[in-house]
């Protein structure tokens, strides 16, 4: 009789005991669904010898087990489903033999409870507010230390390169908040399972691609974070990983094929020069080294050729979508891995989500090499790439001497022009992710300015511009920093958020004087973007003048809609002659100023005062 009870708690804890020296541990994906349109599923067993087991399962309508495949580790086992269209929601009965011993387990085949059209992706009509978990709010105390983890390492808020506590619940605590600042998606650094020596807070070292980290929640929180977010008209962008996974991860401690990860003989640190992959010349040793190199030692490189990695890869992202309802993805250090299966990723994806959008981090530092890695690229060697949106890090580069100096033929506000004149690179301008700063990077505000001009008009120009603009965390409050050696110092809590804190900046009396200023501004900038702005600055036509004067003004336009910006890049006032402006601004138009409600009409001459910003309406 205990036995039968030990039996029937190991199977509710999903370990399915086969023999003495075979068991189940892991089953990837958990469950899946019919009606998707690939047809072939692979389910992952990982559990000691499992290989020693065969496999036979009961017919079913519509399913079919069309191949059982043997690793070089012992301690896993592919299975390869064909599931046609007259296939059935259900439990398929599978049957594991080892040496005459035999066990049954269910695997859940559940019908699809979305079209899936109706997963629209996220496009230039969003702004995506970006958060770090860990460092955004601590919902649930409890959750700091989990039993679960092998490294449950302490939270340490005074380390900066420690986990400070923050979670999922955390995040739906404050939704509100978000919501009232008026950006339309989230995009949420990684959140599955780090299970890694010193707790790799920011989540780029996943040890398990079905499971939520304890530390920050649980799959059904995460689940519930994305419904109330759709409930408020908010997208959910999840951060994912292919390139690297944590070393901790049951894959490197037992590889299951010698060609699961690159440089399998050991550690060989990727070049990070990303240029070997444009470059026409390069030599075979230099792609090798960028492509196959880790990205550092505790995240091993994954081999993306191997097909039976890809199509697991491929799998779990679509898992997420349809488990969770998340909108979009955004794919850490893309070019690092390989150009074609990751293509075909995205091919895959959006076989099954015809509109749904993924952008992919391709750092560079020209556009040339951005423009690369669009989908429809007219400057790639190497086909498409199938990548819907791309980040913009030219912009996030220059952008802070751009917008802070002193307007000339040169400098200022031109640099922003001759970045913009390049758009002619890239097949699709306004599926580009715009940004001025991320947790990688140093914050926009290096310290906090004395005036708001300039950051204002960069936070102008970064909402009325093409693109798909993406807002850091704490940007609204001023938050300022350098990484000075660790990337803590760029990813400070947010206050008000942790328990302890004696400033709460979630509400305006927590905030200091210059700290409600910008986050007035910004919230009333992205309220009306999102409202009565957002078609014509979302598809509208994008024309602009080259800054004279130190006056760079830009028309967006759709159908009989207009809007314009102008922006005096200096801290000077300047009064200019606008007939050079007539193509779009008539003399004596009268106009409505966005932020004042006041009336614009326009004149022959114009002055405008120092950093001025003006954003107008004809509607």
């Amino acid at each position: 009789m205990k036995a039968k009870i030990l039996s029937f708690v190991f199977a509710l804890l999903g370990i399915f005991s086969i023999t003495a020296k075979s068991k189940i541990d892991v089953i990837n994906p958990p469950y899946w669904w019919i009606g998707m349109e690939c047809d072939t599923l692979q389910v992952m067993i990982a559990g000691k010898n499992i290989a020693n087991a065969t496999v036979a399962m009961e017919e079913y309508q519509g399913v079919k087990l069309n191949e059982v495949v043997k690793l070089d580790s012992p301690n896993y086992l592919l299975l390869y489903f064909e599931i046609s269209d007259d296939a059935v929601a259900g439990k398929i009965k599978l049957t594991f033999d080892c040496n005459g011993k035999k066990e049954k387990i269910d695997y859940e085949l559940k019908k699809r409870d979305r079209d899936p059209m109706l997963y629209t992706g996220f496009d230039a009509s969003d702004v995506l507010y970006l958060i770090m978990p860990d460092r955004f709010a601590d919902g649930n105390q409890q959750n700091n230390s989990c039993k679960s983890i092998t490294y449950n390492v302490d939270v340490d808020r005074e380390d900066p390169n420690a986990r400070h506590g923050g979670d999922i619940k955390g995040i739906l605590d404050h939704i509100g908040y978000i919501d009232s600042l008026g950006v339309t998606a989230i995009w949420v650094n990684p959140v599955l399972v780090n299970d890694m020596p010193g707790g790799t807070y920011h989540g780029y070292a996943t040890t398990d691609y079905y499971n939520i980290d304890p530390r920050f929640g649980t799959n059904e929180e995460w689940s519930e974070l994305v419904a109330e977010c759709h409930r408020r008209g908010i997208k959910v962008v999840m951060d994912m990983i292919f390139n690297h996974t944590g070393s901790n991860h049951r894959w490197f401690v037992d590889r299951p094929s010698k060609d699961w990860f690159n440089f399998p003989e050991g550690y060989v640190q990727t070049s990070y020069r990303l240029s070997t992959i444009y470059d026409p010349y390069v030599s075979d040793y230099d792609k090798k080294l960028t492509t196959d190199g880790w990205f550092v030692e505790s995240m091993p490189d994954l081999n993306q050729r191997n097909p039976h990695l890809m199509k697991y890869l491929v799998q779990n992202s679509i898992w997420w979508i349809e488990s969770s309802k998340i909108d979009g993805i955004r794919m850490d250090t893309h070019p690092y891995a390989f150009f074609e299966p990751m293509a075909e990723w995205i091919s895959a994806v959006k076989r099954e989500y015809p509109r749904y959008n993924i952008v992919g981090e391709c750092w560079y530092g020209n556009e040339g090499g951005e423009a690369f890695w669009q989908k429809d690229s007219k400057v790639s060697i190497s086909g498409n790439s199938n990548l819907p949106t791309v980040m913009d890090f030219v912009l996030s580069i220059s952008a802070r001497k751009a917008f802070s100096e002193q307007t000339d033929p040169w400098n200022g506000l031109n640099t922003i022009y001759d970045h913009l004149a390049l758009d002619y690179l890239f097949p699709n301008p306004q599926s580009i992710l715009t940004f001025l700063d991320n947790h990688d990077t140093d914050r926009f505000l290096l310290e906090e300015p004395e005036n708001l001009g300039w950051w204002k008009q960069a936070m102008t120009f970064l909402l009325t511009s093409r693109g798909i603009p993406q807002i850091y965390y704490g940007t609204e409050l001023l938050m300022n920093g350098k990484k000075e050696g660790s990337d803590g110092y760029v990813r400070r809590d947010f206050p008000g958020g942790f328990p302890g804190d004696t400033v709460n900046a979630f509400t305006s009396a927590g905030r200091t004087e210059k700290q409600n200023e910008a986050y007035n501004f910004l919230s009333k900038l992205l309220n009306w973007r999102k409202g009565e702005a957002n078609e014509v600055i979302a598809k509208g036509s994008l024309k602009h003048f080259m800054p004279t004067n130190g006056i760079y003004l830009y028309q967006r336009k759709l159908g009989d809609k207009e809007v314009f910006v102008i922006l005096n890049g200096n801290d000077k006032e300047i009064t200019t002659s606008m007939k050079r402006y007539n193509e779009v601004l008539r003399e004596g138009e009268t106009l409505t100023e966005i932020l004042s409600g006041d009336k614009f009409v326009v004149s022959k001459n114009m002055t405008f005062a120092p950093r001025a910003i003006h954003i107008l309406k004809n509607f």
